[in-house]
């Protein structure tokens, strides 16, 4: 396969898997989450194939520092400090820190496939290049719920779910957004987050829509989509200022005393307030589930019951 370029067609057929959302209505496709099954061999490939392209391309070399989804050595926590570290000193500093959280919307499902090609071709030999061609032409799908099956489909967009690979294309697809200096830009695969810090409200406002500006015409350009009224706009500060709206796609984003940024609840005055409540109604809910298992009249010794507990928490 590596010196034909070519991935067989009988590896890209893909079963499709309709997981029901609890309390929706059974009648509507968006009230099920669809999971991917691939054939077992292709995945086995794909994990050749990567470490193929990592000793070729040095995959973290074509990556911004900005992205920590989906590679080694990054994880959510240490996103969540950075986007923290920012917010504390601004607030320290006596200074405005506005800030978007962006919804994107169907990440691996709508990626533009000849806009991955090119950007593929850029930073690739040939013989990976036509191989990963070969991989992303030709797919096709079929639906099962229970007994029943569709027909196949052919998939004109997007990456292979449930691959492998499709972390790392959806990545070196989305490597090129634009950045701005003095910016803090956050992204964890598609959950971005944009910061801007300033002493004045309209001047902190303004360098933040000047990066959204940028962003616009890149989402545009590589039609990836952005909802605006699911984004969020928040100011951390501790002073009485306001900083003014801003806009994407002709859209006021709406602005919210406090974001929810990869688990994390975060209100305008880093109070963690909401966030302790968040999690204290978790652990609530988790605590009710195994109280017949470390209740008073459980036979289990204490030193049991207190292990799981604490794993519990």
């Amino acid at each position: 396969m590596l010196r034909l370029c070519y991935f067989p067609v009988q590896w890209k057929y893909a079963q499709i898997i309709m997981i029901a959302r609890p309390r929706k209505p059974p009648t509507e496709a968006s009230s099920y989450r669809p999971i991917s099954l691939l054939p077992i061999m292709s995945k086995v490939f794909e994990r050749l194939l990567l470490h193929r392209l990592d000793e070729t391309i040095h995959i973290d070399s074509l990556l911004p520092i900005h992205q920590f989804g989906f590679r080694n050595n990054h994880s959510t926590i240490q996103q969540c400090h950075r986007v923290i570290n920012k917010i504390k000193r601004s607030i320290e500093g006596k200074k405005m820190c506005t800030s978007v959280f962006l919804d994107i919307q169907q990440t691996f499902d709508k990626v533009y496939n000849r806009g991955l090609l090119y950007k593929l071709k850029l930073h690739l030999p040939d013989h990976l290049y036509l191989l990963l061609k070969s991989y992303l032409s030709e797919c096709y799908f079929h639906v099962k719920i229970d007994d029943e099956i569709s027909d196949y489909h052919p998939i004109r967009a997007g990456v292979p779910q449930g691959s492998v690979l499709g972390p790392l294309l959806y990545l070196l697809y989305t490597a090129d957004a634009p950045t701005t200096q003095d910016m803090l830009m956050a992204t964890f695969v598609d959950d971005t987050a944009i910061l801007s810090s300033d002493p004045d409200p309209v001047r902190a406002t303004e360098k933040l829509q000047h990066h959204l500006n940028l962003l616009q015409n890149w989402l545009e350009q590589w039609r990836i989509k952005v909802n605006p009224t699911k984004s969020a706009q928040v100011t951390f500060t501790t002073r009485q200022d306001i900083c003014p709206p801003v806009i994407l796609h002709n859209t006021h984003i709406p602005v919210k005393k406090e974001v929810e940024y990869l688990g994390l609840h975060l209100d305008e005055k880093l109070t963690w307030k909401t966030h302790i409540k968040a999690k204290r109604r978790q652990l609530e809910l988790k605590f009710k589930i195994m109280r017949w298992l470390i209740n008073t009249r459980s036979q289990l010794s204490l030193d049991s019951k207190l292990t799981v507990y604490k794993t519990i928490m």
